[in-house]
């Protein structure tokens, strides 16, 4: 029986593995292959670098952070209201997760990020799409003021930082985070419908 034809799924899972266990030190394409049981050379037939592996490996991870908010945004019957809501709410807790589950491996992500700005500006232009979709949805249905999506959306996820970036992780378990968070989300939304009432 022939071995398993070598992905690019299984090399990212064998990465991942290999930076669970050893940090970021340890996830090059040497050591990787080795996790496999593969030559170098069948890793370099589908990344290229050492980079190219890298950012492949924190990609995928910041995807599986992406494609649910991407679910919530598209939910066009949920008011934009409460998907805003929604949205920044599944955002916050989808980092939380990672950090409770993995603590070791989200402060490897937070390296890898911290070296691959590149990607790291792709996963935030998606998000403040995603934030944007749902502002210019919420203008279109008359729940929000009149602005521009995008200028909103960048403000919305600069406003909301202290609550999901990596830098900030040593203040989500502060006793305050969750009053300070629901805080915060009720005044943007307040502000996004208010001119709506006034005008």
């Amino acid at each position: 029986m022939g071995e398993t034809p070598l992905s690019r799924e299984r090399i990212l899972d064998a990465a991942e593995d290999v930076l669970r266990s050893y940090g970021p030190g340890k996830a090059n394409v040497v050591d990787v292959a080795q996790a496999l049981g593969v030559s170098h050379g069948s890793v370099y037939r589908h990344f290229a670098s050492k980079a190219a592996l890298r950012d492949a490996v924190l990609r995928s991870w910041l995807q599986r952070i992406s494609v649910p908010l991407q679910t919530i945004a598209d939910a066009c019957s949920t008011p934009p209201t409460l998907r805003l809501r929604q949205w920044l709410v599944a955002l916050r807790d989808a980092k939380r997760a990672r950090l409770a589950d993995d603590p070791a491996l989200f402060a490897t992500y937070s390296v890898l990020a911290g070296e691959a700005r590149e990607v790291i500006d792709e996963h935030v232009a998606q998000l403040r799409a995603q934030l944007a979709q749902i502002i210019a949805a919420g203008t279109a249905s008359g729940d929000f003021h009149r602005a521009d999506p995008g200028a909103t959306a960048a403000a919305l996820f600069d406003a909301t930082l202290r609550f999901h970036h990596p830098a900030m992780a040593r203040h989500w378990s502060g006793r305050d985070e969750n009053t300070a968070f629901e805080t915060l989300v009720g005044l943007l939304l307040h502000g996004l419908q208010a001119e709506t009432r006034d005008g």
